[in-house]
């Protein structure tokens, strides 16, 4: 047998959406029964799940839009529901190694709560901490990215600081080719000026 993360929760336990009515301490065994966790499907348990790990990080009782709780991005899925998510692949991939879709879903999910815990780290160090505690997650950052130096990757490298520096000849002798026709204009108009002013003078 595989264990699974949702062994830990208790079979008479209701399932989420009874367990806050009321009118549930009024009614009979075989109904408490039904609408308990030894009927539920798996679904209905992850619900339960899911929320046992969203109070693990959560700051206050009425806190439902922190960062790990909720996720400041609507693209992003909050923490707690992620790691959820993740181990239910993770057993459901040892059961059916070969299911390709799921694993394309679950390292998609870990690659979510990878940004999500590096960007908590650079924000909230010591909440992610205490996330990354509550929830048992060992992150580790991705590594630094590095080029492998091949002959072709040198050869191109050459080449582009070549053309770099003939564009930059060509500019310098552009600019250098317009300032002397500046300095001719400007010395054509002073020769002009004086040629009018000895012209103007009695």
């Amino acid at each position: 047998d595989i264990p699974s993360q949702l062994d830990d929760l208790p079979p008479t336990m209701l399932k989420k959406d009874y367990a806050n009515l009321p009118v549930i301490n009024s009614v009979d065994d075989v109904v408490k029964r039904l609408l308990s966790l030894e009927m539920a499907n798996q679904k209905e348990k992850m619900k339960i799940k899911m929320q046992q790990l969203v109070d693990k990080v959560r700051r206050s009782p009425s806190d439902n839009g922190s960062f790990e709780v909720q996720g400041n991005f609507s693209l992003f899925s909050p923490v707690a529901v992620l790691t959820a998510k993740i181990r239910m692949f993770e057993e459901h991939l040892q059961r059916h190694p070969k299911d390709k879709s799921n694993k394309r879903q679950m390292l998609m999910a870990m690659d979510k709560r990878r940004k999500l815990l590096g960007y908590l780290r650079r924000v909230r160090y010591s909440t992610f901490e205490n996330t990354c505690q509550q929830l048992d997650i060992h992150y580790s950052p991705p590594p630094a990215y590095k080029r492998r130096i091949t002959k072709r990757w040198l050869v191109k490298k050459a080449f582009c600081i070549k053309v770099f520096e003939e564009k930059k000849k060509l500019k310098a002798a552009e600019r250098l080719k317009q300032r002397r026709a500046g300095r001719e204009r400007a010395g054509a108009v002073q020769g002009q000026q004086g040629q009018e002013q000895k012209g103007t003078v009695p």
